[in-house]
């Protein structure tokens, strides 16, 4: 269903994933300061690049370039939808292919010195492997790794982020161990770890991660945030992230 935010709107009723809590806290969160390149891998709705659109239009001294992959035919169609009608379609540009094949373009572009590598990656991701997948085939695609394992999407992340930069992505916590083992194979490390709770006191079932080249990182910085307090309302935390987009914060 359409979702209206303080700055844009969202048109969903074509996309397998919808507009979720997920996405809007990886929005918020991800790092993108100081960022003049900024790709959005699987960006469905166009949701995580409206939101960096937002951000980086509050933030920009000077051009700042977003650009936009989406595979699924349907989900393209929103995703080109809500940019044209968002208040920086200028800065956003859109891709409707695989990221593999984005990746590839995007690579001889650089090689020949057309095109720079991305200051920020936000990505969030299939993290599903096994258990039931769902009748609808497009949400089962978003949903679960058979179209983009950890492994292939890592691959691409490596290659296409700048020395300097900084890959957002959010998963659920029973993925951890399986994307930590992907990451291995890579120059990629975590630099920041947030884990996420639905209420306190209860259980982490979110992970909010950032990745750098293992060049740029020191240690991990490790941290929580909860979503809602014990009534139900949004904890001081999750206000505090989000209030810049939810119409009601």
């Amino acid at each position: 269903m359409p979702f209206s935010f303080k700055q844009f709107h969202i048109d969903d009723s074509r996309c397998g994933m919808p507009v979720s809590t997920d996405g809007v806290m990886l929005g918020a969160w991800a790092n993108i300061e100081h960022s003049r390149t900024i790709l959005d891998i699987g960006a469905g709705s166009g949701l995580l690049t409206l939101m960096a659109a937002q951000r980086a239009h509050q933030q920009a001294s000077s051009a700042i370039k977003i650009v936009a992959v989406e595979l699924d035919d349907l989900a393209a169609q929103d995703c080109l939808h809500n940019i044209a009608n968002c208040p920086w379609a200028e800065m956003i540009e859109f891709h409707h292919g695989a990221i593999q094949d984005f990746s590839a373009q995007h690579l001889v572009q650089y090689k020949a010195k057309l095109s720079p590598l991305f200051d920020s990656i936000i990505c969030n991701p299939p993290y599903f492997d096994n258990g039931p997948q769902s009748k609808q085939q497009q949400r089962a695609t978003a949903r679960h790794t058979d179209s983009l394992s950890f492994s292939e999407l890592l691959k691409h992340i490596e290659l296409l982020l700048a020395p300097h930069g900084a890959a957002s992505l959010i998963l659920p916590i029973e993925s951890e161990t399986r994307f930590t083992g992907a990451l291995t194979q890579t120059s990629l490390a975590i630099s920041k770890r947030v884990s996420v709770s639905t209420v306190s006191k209860k259980p982490p079932r979110r992970l909010l991660l950032e990745l750098k080249h293992q060049a740029k990182i020191e240690s991990t910085e490790h941290s929580s945030l909860v979503i809602s307090d014990p009534s139900g309302q949004y904890s001081q935390q999750m206000i505090a992230l989000c209030r810049e987009f939810y119409l009601k914060l």
